[in-house]
């Protein structure tokens, strides 16, 4: 782990983060047919959704939006990998740099905007990969408004597209109304707005399990009307939460903060966020709905906290990005000893 938090230090200071990624997802793709399995102690296994999770621990949607490292991230330990956010039509997202270290904060900025290859190039890899056997893990897929849907009309028929072309190769489906980085998008998270969409979704699905994700930003009345909303309609489960657009108490010095401009931010600094809303959702909704805690899990001692405080699953991307390749197998290691 020195080792590992050295060097990543050293590449923080030469390397974009973006191009780090990018090369490190290709990395990991190459080598899965060598990698060893690093499969989760069998007494981790978490039944959910009537879907068999090896592990609570799975790897947020961000981290491989189009699904081009899935196995390889199961080698790694991930009980479930979320790809995407996927959206109906390509797209290449906001202009570079859009992905920026806070080292000092072990926290991320990004303003990726969806960049992703579309519903049906995603959907095409998705057949090929389930085609060639079973995972070894359990496959969420994430899907997002795409920024050239205008209106609500034209917002839900995205959406809709999205989840009839991926819907077949998900083991669930995340509806994500909560990224900072698509215009118009967090408006989606009022319930008025919600409940079509998540209908129209519904239908195009079946029984294919069903959550939302929310943001770390709404307030206490509109995580209620969210958790409401998702037991009216027979929703699944919430995923909570995404990225916030607070910069308050961070130890990176102010010009670093400044520098990495706009987006949402991940990684420690959504500690404290992402456990009130997971203590929100569990007293609104109790067992009623699988809830997965995202935000700020670096270590199996947070990850371990959110499952106590009600949580069914847990899902990590930065804490990931700065534990390195074996995070996933040591945090499981750990929360079964």
């Amino acid at each position: 782990m020195a080792v590992y938090d050295s060097l990543f230090r050293h590449v923080a200071v030469r390397v974009p983060a973006e191009r780090t990624h990018r090369i490190g997802l290709r990395a990991l793709a190459a080598a899965t047919p060598v990698l060893p399995e690093r499969a989760p102690d069998p007494s981790l296994a978490v039944t959910a959704m009537g879907l068999e999770f090896p592990s609570p621990l799975g790897v947020a949607a961000g981290y491989d939006k189009d699904a081009e490292g899935v196995r390889g991230l199961a080698r790694l330990g991930f009980g479930a990998v979320e790809i995407g956010t996927v959206t109906a039509r390509p797209q290449p997202g906001n202009p570079r740099p859009r992905l920026f270290r806070l080292p000092d904060d072990r926290a991320l900025v990004n303003r990726m905007g969806f960049n992703n290859a579309g519903a049906d190039a995603v959907a095409e890899r998705l057949a090929s990969l389930r085609a060639a056997g079973p995972l070894g893990t359990v496959l969420g897929v994430n899907i997002g408004k795409s920024k050239a849907a205008a209106g609500p009309d034209q917002t839900v028929a995205d959406y809709r597209y999205s989840a009839r072309v991926l819907g077949p190769y998900a083991d669930y489906v995340v509806v994500n109304v909560s990224s900072p980085n698509t215009p118009g998008l967090r408006d989606l998270q009022g319930v008025d707005a919600l409940e079509p969409l998540l209908s129209a979704v519904r239908a195009e699905i079946g029984a294919t399990p069903l959550l939302v994700k929310i943001t770390a930003d709404l307030d206490d009345d509109g995580v209620d009307a969210v958790a409401d909303l998702a037991v009216g309609l027979g929703l699944d489960g919430v995923v909570a939460t995404n990225t916030t657009v607070a910069r308050t108490g961070l130890a990176s010095a102010p010009a670093a903060v400044e520098a990495a401009g706009t987006g949402g931010l991940s990684g420690a600094p959504l500690v404290e966020p992402a456990r009130a809303v997971l203590a929100r959702l569990v007293a609104r909704v109790g067992g009623r709905l699988t809830i997965v805690s995202v935000g700020g899990i670096s270590d199996a001692a947070e990850a371990r906290r959110r499952l106590e405080a009600g949580a069914t699953l847990v899902q990590a991307y930065t804490g990931f990005v700065y534990g390195g390749p074996a995070w996933p197998s040591r945090v499981n290691a750990e929360l079964a000893a």
